[in-house]
């Protein structure tokens, strides 16, 4: 009944692929219910083309498990629900489901850590639930600081981005609960400026030490003066 009512549904189909891509993942994803000529044109690769970042073949052609899908609504899908690992495994790559937004995740690798390199105070192993070959575990240090960075061109434009520090307790950990400081900033180039506030938080919530969950996040720039938190990931 709609279809013979509604202007809306007799236009190509390509037009109606071509309105449903300048709205989003989701709105596409509902327009599938509307009719059979929508489902068609909502799940075609010119749209979920235009929901991909601009850059995602060159971001993509940097990991050694290609994808392969049939369709571009797959391949976006795909990327947001398995990560893939890039720059020779040293950093992950997906999208945000909702957006299609870029999201980054660096190896302890390719952080600084003070006092990395001292066996007394870290050690790499491995972790089954990592998606990375190695993880820094932490054995004892009176210091802590853990600073990464990205550049800000790998980065989806007019987004605004959180950073996450991930990292498993062990069962033994202990002076967690003290309070750290954490900023994001965007260092310019050429010069030492910086922008960015920075925040306290806390590893171990001083209400929440005895029933703490064994994966964690914590907004992360620099933290310090904390001792024994596990592995960083």
């Amino acid at each position: 009944m709609a279809d013979e009512i509604s202007p809306l549904f007799s236009l190509p189909e390509d037009c109606i692929a071509n309105i449903i891509s300048f709205t989003s993942p989701k709105d596409a994803c509902r327009a599938t219910a509307v009719s059979l000529g929508f489902k068609s044109a909502a799940e075609s690769d010119a749209v979920w083309d235009r929901f991909l970042p601009p850059d995602y073949k060159e971001v993509v052609s940097g990991s050694n498990s290609p994808l392969t899908c049939s369709t571009k609504k797959e391949f976006y899908f795909s990327l947001c629900e398995s990560p893939l690992l890039i720059d020779g495994g040293k950093m992950s790559f997906r999208l945000s489901r909702s957006t299609g937004k870029k999201c980054y995740m660096l190896c302890a690798r390719e952080v600084e850590i003070a006092w990395i390199h001292t066996p007394m105070h870290w050690t790499w192993t491995s972790l089954p639930e990592s998606r990375f070959a190695e993880v820094a575990e932490l054995l004892s240090v009176c210091w802590l600081e853990i600073r990464g960075t990205l550049r800000s061109q790998m980065l989806s434009p007019k987004t605004n981005y959180s950073a996450y520090l991930v990292f498993k307790l062990s069962e033994n950990h202990y002076g967690l609960h003290c309070s750290s400081k954490a900023s994001v900033k965007v260092v310019k180039e050429s010069t030492t400026k910086t922008e960015g506030d920075i925040n306290t938080v806390y590893i171990v919530p001083p209400t929440n030490r005895a029933s703490e969950v064994s994966m964690q996040a914590a907004t992360f720039a620099a933290f310090k003066k904390c001792r024994r938190p596990g592995s960083i990931q």
